[in-house]
Parts: structure tokens; sequence; C-alpha cells
């Protein structure tokens, strides 16, 4: 019993001591707070990791900064080097260029002096009129009357009769064409030196144009180098006709001037509109395939329709009518029963918008002129505006001014060296320029009569000065002093100066061949005026001599 009550006691004692509101426990929290601190040192482990990682970043983004900096400044300094070595290189390539430009030209004139022989002879350019005895006055003014004028006589009566016959084939030619069709034929003008009373080399040419224009419904629209699109520097003075409706807006709408896909449309032009058949194209004398004008077909047209007009009207004439040269389409030549022969030269021209520039269809070209891409390249040509600056200078001139006799005689001694030497790069129309370009720069009083020999010698010293320099400008394109009386297109005037001499860079053959014939003529000179003078030959034995205008 005792003892089952001691162990009672036991257990109620033992309950006592363990129960935790009698004797608390001290580390009966322990588990509890190392959780909690054990998740704090994590959270606080992990916001030090990130705020490590963020400084990294900001030390990353700060270094490369500074390499881009440093690389920058590499650059900089590498560019401002390589800039330096290739200034150094220009300026030493321009200097080696100078150099040997300066070496060329002085040897060129090394073998010009040694091919002159004497020093009087010296064919040195700048030097030229050295040695050269000029004739005088009364030389000259006796070699004029007898040679010049004794032989240009009977030109008003030839050129009465061939624009009469000119005007006669032109009414036939006009009968003879669809006016539904075929192209317009309007009247003909005489251009050149024979409606500028300075031709002197035989056999006489009288040169024609003959404006044409499209039939209804359609007009041509013109191109030309200098209206704001890009050219070529070789197809300077040159343009393009094309050939539109009535109305049509051919600069208005991107379809003319871009290729549309085949699942695109034009919501301004249908396909009918934009789209021609070819063979109404070729019809209206157009490049195949396209909608300009084609000069070879225009000649080929042209030549048809006068030889039409030629079998329509030939009974009324007593002498036979033929296409005189090959390379000159519309060369004809007039053959009488005696044996006698005129010729001339009737060209189909298109009128520039309402000015009187024309395109021509076919230009005499020396054998400085390259070949155009293609036959739809018209020349321009200022003939009618000549014409007319000649006529209106003279006006203001004294009478019997000498700039008609200069460069009748200036045409006579090229032309007849020319037929001892052969041909050069020079042709009249040059020899006009120069004459043109000094009217405009001297005076009036300067060309009274009694100063021929002194304008004569401005000439030859004009000439030579452009030959040296390769350089004589068209009188009418880029030059800003056309008198206003003219009417001259402004457009032509505010273009870039166009150098008839150009060529001469490029052909360095035909350049020293006109330079020799030029320094030729000049030792010449006074033996040939000397000559014609005393003596007048009765038959002129040069052949054509083919004339630009």
């Amino acid at each position: 019993m005792p003892v089952g009550i001691f162990r009672v006691c036991l257990v109620v004692l033992a309950a006592i001591v363990n129960h935790p509101l009698i004797f608390p426990r001290e580390n009966g929290t322990v588990p509890e707070n190392t959780e909690e601190i054990i998740q704090k040192m994590k959270e606080r482990e992990e916001t030090l990791r990130l705020e490590q990682l963020r400084l990294e970043q900001e030390i990353a983004e700060q270094e490369a900064i500074q390499k881009a900096l440093e690389k920058s400044a590499e650059v900089v300094k590498e560019s401002k080097e390589e800039k330096v070595r290739w200034d150094m290189w220009t300026a030493l390539s321009m200097v080696i260029f100078l150099l040997i430009e300066l070496w060329r030209q002085d040897f060129q004139e090394g073998i010009w002096q040694d091919t002159g022989g004497e020093e009087d002879d010296m064919a040195v350019l700048g030097r030229a009129f050295k040695g050269v005895a000029f004739p005088d006055k009364a030389t000259l003014a006796s070699f004029y009357e007898k040679r010049i004028l004794g032989t240009t006589g009977d030109m008003a009566r030839m050129r009465e009769m061939v624009e009469g016959f000119a005007d006669d084939l032109l009414e036939a030619l006009r009968s003879v064409c669809n006016r539904d069709a075929d192209m317009e034929v309007e009247d003909c003008m005489g251009v050149g030196s024979m409606y500028e009373n300075w031709r002197v080399r035989k056999p006489f040419v009288c040169d024609l144009i003959v404006p044409f224009a499209p039939p209804e419904p359609y007009c041509f629209r013109s191109q030309t180098w200098c209206s704001g699109d890009s050219f070529p520097s070789a197809e300077q003075g040159y343009g393009t006709i094309k050939v539109c409706r009535a109305g049509e807006d051919v600069t208005g709408c991107i379809c003319d001037k871009t290729k549309l896909g085949e699942d695109m449309l034009c919501l301004l032009h249908s396909q009918a509109n934009t789209t021609r058949p070819s063979s109404e194209m070729e019809d209206l004398l157009c490049f195949k395939n396209t909608q300009y004008l084609d000069a070879n077909q225009v000649m080929k047209w042209f030549q048809i329709a006068v030889t039409k007009a030629w079998n329509r009207i030939s009974h009324k004439y007593e002498f036979d009518l033929s296409f005189s040269l090959l390379d000159s389409p519309g060369a004809l030549k007039i053959k009488f029963r005696s044996g006698k022969s005129i010729a001339f030269n009737l060209t189909p021209v298109v009128q520039y918008e309402n000015s009187d520039v024309y395109f021509i269809s076919h230009f005499p070209r020396s054998s400085l002129a390259a070949d155009l891409p293609s036959s739809t390249h018209w020349f321009l040509t200022f003939a009618v505006y000549e014409r007319r600056f000649i006529q209106l200078v003279s006006k203001t001139l004294p009478a019997n001014a000498c700039h008609v006799s200069c460069l009748q005689i200036l045409s006579f001694l090229h032309g007849k060296q020319c037929s001892l030497t052969g041909p050069s790069g020079l042709t009249n129309y040059h020899l006009k320029t120069v004459m043109l370009h000094l009217l405009q720069a001297r005076p009036s009083q300067d060309w009274a009569p009694e100063k021929l020999e002194a304008r004569l010698q401005d000439m030859l010293k004009f000439l030579e000065k452009c030959l040296h320099e390769k350089k004589l400008y068209h009188f009418f394109i880029g030059n800003g002093k056309v008198p206003a009386e003219l009417g001259f297109p402004i457009i032509f005037q505010r273009a870039e100066p166009l150098n008839l001499f150009r060529p001469f860079v490029l052909h360095r053959d035909v350049y020293r061949k006109t330079v020799d014939t030029f320094h030729e003529m000049l030792r010449n000179m006074t033996a040939l005026i000397n000559e014609y003078t005393v003596h007048i030959p009765l038959a002129q034995t040069n052949g054509i001599h083919k004339e630009s205008f």
C-alpha cells in the first residue's frame, strides 16, 4: 500500500515539475527565433546580392562608356591623321599634275619649234603671228574687189531661182501627202552664208529649212539638254522630240516615267490612253516602240515625199532633180540640159516651242563630231537668230562696214589652204562664230571699211587664242548680252556656255592637224592674196566644201 501511494505521489510530482505553466523552460522558443533569424538573414543576403549586382552593372556601364569615349577619341585622332595624309597626297598629286601639264605644253611647243624651221616660220601658239608678213590695205582692197566681189555677183539671182522652185516643190508635196495622216509641211526659210551674203567658195549652195508638224490630234513636246533634265556632256546642244496627243500631260503623272507592275493600274490614265499600237507610232515617224521622233524616219519620209512631188511637177521644168549626196539626205541638185547644175539643201526641222530655234533632222558634221546614241537626238540650230543678229548689228555699223568682208576673206583663205593640205577641224561655222563675238565686243566705228586690215588681224588673233585654249563658245548659248530685240529664248541665255572646240580635247590628232593648217594658212596668206590679186583663174577647181549652218 505505501508503495502504491509513493508511486502515485511520484507521478503527481513529475507532472507538476514538467507542467509549462509552473516551471517554464528558458529555451522553449529557441527553435522559433532561430527560424525567424535565418529567414531574415536570407532576406538580407538576397538584398545584398541584388545590390551587388546593381553596383556591378553600373560599374560595367561606366567602363563601357569610358571605352566608347576612348575609342571615339582614337577614331577622331585617326581621321584627323588620315585627313592630313589625304590632304598631303591631294596637294602632291595636284602639283605633279601641274608639272606634267607644264612639261607637256613645253614639249609640244618644242616640237612645233623644231618643225617650223626658221625663226620667222615658228608655229607656236601664242606667237603665231611672229614672222608673218600681213598684206597691206591696198592689197586687201584689191583682192576683195577682184576675187570676192567678182565671183559673188550672181548669188542673188541664184537664191531667187532656188526659193521659187522650192516653194513650188513643197506645194506639190502637200498635194501628194495625206492631210489626215502625214506630217504638215510649212513654208521654207533660207539660212546660212548664202542668205547672210558672205559665201565665197564655189559651188554656191543654198540652205533651206522646212518646218513640219504632226497631224491632228498629235503635237510635239520638245526637251533640250538645258531644260533641267540630265544630259551627258557629249549631248549638249541636242534634244529630243516626243509625239503626244493634244492635251496629254507627259510630265504630270509618274505612270509615264515609272514602270508599273502587272497588278498596278494608274487611276488617271487608262491602259487605252497610255499604250498605243507600235504601228501607229511608227506611222508618226517615231523610233521603234517609243514616242520619240526618229530623225532617220523623218528623212526617209521626206525623201519619198519630195520624189513624189517632183514626179507630179517635173513636166513643167526643163531640168532634172536628184539627191546629190548620200551622207546628206536633204542635198538636192538641179541638172540643166546644158550641163550646168545648182545644188541646194532642203532639210526638215521642228520648231522649238514658239521660238525661231529649230531641231534639225540632219546637221552637217565635221570629223570632230561623235556619233549620237540614237537617231532620236536632234541638233538645235540657231541659224535664224544668227541671220537676224547680223542684220540688226549691220544697221548700227558705218556704211560699207568691213565685218562681212573680213569673214569672206578668212573663209576663202581657210578653204584654199584646206584644198592644199587637206581638211581640218575648223569649219565656216567656227569662223562665223568668231565674227559674231567680235561684232558684239567691238564698238560700231571700229568696223569702218578703212579698218579692214585691223579687223581681219583681230579675227585671226581671236581664232588663234581660241585654238590655243581649245575654247570657242557658241555665240547664243550662255550669252546674257543677246539684244532683247531678237526675242531670243531666255532658257538658252541662262544655260551653261557651249564650247564648240570641246572635241579638240578628245581628238588630239585632229587638233594638231587643225593647228598646223591654221599656221600654214598664216604663212601662205600673203602669197595667196597676191596670187589672186594679180591673176584670177577662170574656173574654180576646188571640190565641194561642206559648210555647216
